[in-house]
């Protein structure tokens, strides 16, 4: 895959997406951490990103709200469960170690865990492309 075709619209439709879920990731944490503890606050968030991700691939994205619902959820529960594994490390690294020695300390589970949510979006896209949706 060339970066035009990686530029197609459907590729800007799943950043869009993506754009979309993702902000709802992001803010969901704050309310959860209102609750439980970080690690498990980006959990939490994580799984509502996914919910608002699946609604929105499925349907205006990858074009399969044609095709089996329960498999096509299960496989992108599999290949997000490899992204929220990828957000978790990076956001955890990020706030307890790399940030702090960096003195980066006001904000650092917000910066952290914003970078980690941004990090999965290109195997995400291959994942959802070619096992998901296809």
């Amino acid at each position: 895959m060339n970066w035009r075709q990686l530029l197609s619209s459907e590729f800007l439709r799943f950043l869009f997406a993506g754009g979309i879920a993702a902000a709802a990731n992001y803010g969901s944490r704050f309310f959860f951490s209102l609750f439980f503890e970080y690690s498990l606050a980006i959990i939490c968030a994580y799984l509502v990103g996914m919910l608002v991700a699946f609604l929105l691939m499925r349907r205006h994205v990858f074009d399969a709200k044609s095709g089996s619902l329960l498999p096509q959820a299960l496989k992108f529960i599999a290949v997000n469960l490899l992204a929220a594994l990828q957000t978790l490390v990076i956001s955890l690294l990020l706030a307890r170690w790399a940030l702090p020695s960096m003195d980066v300390v006001e904000h650092s589970e917000a910066i952290a865990h914003l970078v980690g949510v941004l990090v999965p979006v290109l195997t995400s896209y291959f994942g959802h492309k070619h096992l998901t949706f296809h």
